[in-house]
Order: structure tokens, then sequence, then C-alpha cells
């Protein structure tokens, strides 16, 4: 855990860079989730795992100037990132706070929406946070998760792992572990929320394209600075091999670069359900 918390800190400051393409290449998957939450104006919503601020601050601009956004997150450093961005945004109904997913310091029944978008999938605990973000919203209120669908569906992906496997073989990962593509098969997010105590719990997959004004040349550069994944397995390859995988995954995405911009095809999953009235 406490490696994993210090790799995230390191990327804060990519994450910083890139915020901007950031937001508009996953604006269709936090348009989705607003849907499937049924985030409505004078609504209160806890985003978990906000990270540089997405989707909490796109989220304060639904639920308008008399509703209200928690945006919390485990790392210091990406708090900051929302808070400055927000602040930029002229957004005043947001606020912010360093947390786990699994220990909230909220109060029971406080919020009327929890939401997390492609963070749960690196919770040490899921079953734990969920719980939590069940817990902090009122009886009745509504849960979403929003998770990538499986590898072989998105190019955005698997396109730049296949080239680095043959560069750096990859490690088998426990079945639990950690992963972008923890949750990608279906019904197993499900079952979670399940077992945290959650009714009318539905899964929909979410098609749209990562879409963004971006160069190969410059999507390997975002792509290999905002995954503490991909950066450590480069610090291992010389410099040489380094620029012939560059090249390589320049090459391979061409295709998905129409008219001058990246345009990649994508499946994601959202996960949705409600806290029963009368829990606890």
């Amino acid at each position: 855990m406490i490696d994993t918390l210090q790799q995230w800190r390191e990327t804060a400051s990519y994450w910083t860079k890139h915020h901007d393409t950031i937001r508009t290449m996953f604006l269709p998957l936090t348009r989705a989730l607003i849907g499937q939450a049924r985030i409505a104006p004078g609504q209160s919503v806890i985003d978990v795992a906000g990270g540089s601020g997405e989707p909490s601050l796109t989220i304060a601009q639904a639920v308008g100037p008399l509703g209200f956004v928690m945006c919390t997150d485990a790392i210091a450093e990406m708090v900051a990132v929302a808070e400055r961005e927000a602040l930029d945004r002229g957004l005043k109904n947001v606020e912010f706070r360093q947390c786990t997913a699994d220990s909230l310091p909220f109060a029971n029944d406080l919020f009327d929406v929890a939401v997390s978008r492609l963070g749960v999938m690196f919770f040490p605990d899921p079953l734990a946070a969920v719980r939590e973000m069940l817990r902090v919203i009122k009886p009745g209120g509504r849960i979403a998760l929003a998770v990538w669908g499986k590898s072989d569906l998105n190019p955005y992906a698997y396109v730049v792992t296949g080239i680095l496997s043959r560069y750096v073989p990859p490690t088998p990962l426990p079945p639990d572990a950690p992963d972008a593509f923890r949750f990608a098969e279906p019904g197993k997010l499900a079952g979670i929320l399940e077992d945290a105590g959650a009714i009318d719990v539905a899964e929909s997959v979410v098609k749209f394209d990562i879409v963004a004004p971006l160069s190969p040349e410059e999507f390997w550069t975002m792509r290999s600075e905002i995954s503490e994944t991909l950066r450590e397995k480069l610090k291992t390859l010389s410099s040489e091999d380094q620029r012939r995988l560059a090249t390589e995954v320049q090459e391979a995405v061409r295709e998905f670069f129409p008219d001058g911009q990246m345009r990649f095809p994508a499946q994601m999953i959202i996960v949705s359900g409600a806290k029963p009235s009368g829990a606890p």
C-alpha cells in the first residue's frame, strides 16, 4: 500500500501537466456516470478517488450552485491539483479532503450520491470502500462506479502493453491485485456492491471514443508519463530500447489518429445501485 501511494504521489505532477487532455478524453464516461448515478441539480455528491479533480468538477457544474460536491483522494498532491483547478474555473460548490476510500471522515447519511470513476480497481479493499460509500449516503441514495472493460476491447491500453511485453516480460498478478482491469469481468464489481448491501444493482456497458487533439508522439509522451506502471518498466530499459519502443508504439497507434487527432474506441463498465431505505 505504501509503495502504491508513493507511486501515485509521483504521478500527480504528470496528471497536473496533462489534466486538460485527460478531462477531455474521459468526458463521455463522466457524462455516463452522472446519468447512471441520476445526479440532479441541488444534490450533494461525494466523489471518491477524484484524483486531479474529475469527475468532481464536472459534477459540480451539473448540481449547480444549490448543490455540493466533496472531492476526495488518498494523495495530498492530487487533492492540491484538484483544488487549484476548481479555483481556476471559479467553482465554489466543491470542497476537497485527503482520505482513503475505506475510511471516509464523514457522518452517516450525509450525501445524496457517491461516485468513483476509474478508481475502485486500485482500492486495497474494494468491499470496505463500497461499504463506506454506502454508509455516507442517505437511505435511498445512489452509488455508481465506473471501471475499465476488458483490455482486449480497449486499444488505448492493449496496443502499448502488447509492444511493451516484447521488451519487459509481464509479471503475472494475483487474481485480485489492484490493476486497471481488475473489474473488467462482467458481474464481478456488481457482486461487491451486493455484498456491501446495495440494492437494485445494475451493470451497463459504456462504449465511446477516447478523443483528444494529440499526435501519436504526444500520445506516447502522455501515456508514458501518467502511468506509474509504465514509467517503472521504462526505467529498466536502455535509452536505445526506450527510443525503439516509443517509435514502435507511435507507428502502431497511428491508425487511431484520423484527421490528426487521437480517437481510440473504448469500452467501460458502470455499476450502480442504491442504499436501502432505513439502512443504518
